[in-house]
């Protein structure tokens, strides 16, 4: 859920020098005459150079084009690609094993690595979600926060919680959570897999499925049991033949009603 400490030092590297670069041509912090002074500042007094760093891309631009550092070209291009920044109120909606899960305000959801630390050894799981405000960056195909996590003392009910966890769960369902801002890729892709087709099994299975019949002499119990069947066989098939949501939503509320036959069934045994 963090950066290696390597790569943490060098994000460190990067941005202090760029934001000492706007505080120079800002003097927003008059009193901070070299990158030694600025570095030993505390988080709380670089937020105000932070902010006005991130107002636009024209700092970044500037510190590329200016290269005040000396910095090597690959040094440069990580820099370069800060511009790609996104800075927003995010909830963190939980914990990953790598990474953590940050939902911005239009719902997108991204995996976030800690930099030094791991967002759960910052943060304590009963307190999530967590509203905070921060700045998003790409970093070693990663995407990380700025260093800094401004929280709001806001509480939240099982409505909104319940919300969240279905905006994730909807964003993993479907690979659109965003695990890298390299490049603009749109979302985390699901790798390319031949997968098996598993209709011929299927047509199979509901061949022998449509001859569990039970007469009379059963129990209603069979006769409920037995049309379930069906009717899943029958929606798995729609599964794996990708047809349109329509037909999908067709065949399962045709299971649904199976399966409220079968309770309908159950409770009059109970009777």
């Amino acid at each position: 859920m963090k950066l290696s400490n390597q790569e943490a030092s060098l994000f460190f590297e990067l941005m202090w020098p760029l934001q000492f670069f706007v505080n120079q041509q800002e003097r927003i912090l008059p009193s901070i005459e070299t990158l030694e002074d600025y570095i030993a500042l505390t988080m709380e007094e670089k937020i105000k150079v932070r902010d006005v760093l991130f107002e636009g891309q024209k700092w970044i631009d500037m510190f590329v084009k200016e290269n005040p550092r000396g910095f090597s070209k690959d040094k440069l291009e990580m820099v370069s690609k800060w511009r790609d920044f996104i800075a927003d109120d995010f909830y963190i909606e939980r914990f990953l094993k790598k990474q953590a899960i940050f939902i911005a305000s239009d719902n997108r959801v991204y995996s976030v690595c800690g930099l030094y630390q791991g967002f759960d050894e910052m943060i304590h799981p009963s307190n999530l979600p967590l509203y905070i405000k921060t700045v998003l960056l790409p970093f070693s195909g990663k995407i990380v926060y700025d260093g800094v996590l401004q929280g709001y003392n806001i509480h939240f009910g099982g409505g909104i919680r319940s919300n969240l966890k279905e905006i994730y769960l909807t964003a993993k369902q479907k690979n659109r959570i965003i695990e890298s801002l390299d490049s603009q890729p749109t979302t985390k892709r699901a790798k390319d897999k031949v997968l098996k087709n598993w209709e011929p099994e299927l047509v199979a299975l509901y061949d022998k499925a449509k001859k569990l019949k039970a007469g009379g002499d059963y129990p209603a119990t069979y006769e409920a049991a037995f049309a379930l069947v069906k009717a899943s066989l029958e929606y798995a098939q729609s599964v794996v033949k990708n047809p349109d949501m329509d037909s999908l939503h067709k065949s399962l509320r045709k299971v649904a009603k199976t399966v409220e036959r079968a309770y309908v069934i159950l409770e009059r045994e109970d009777s």
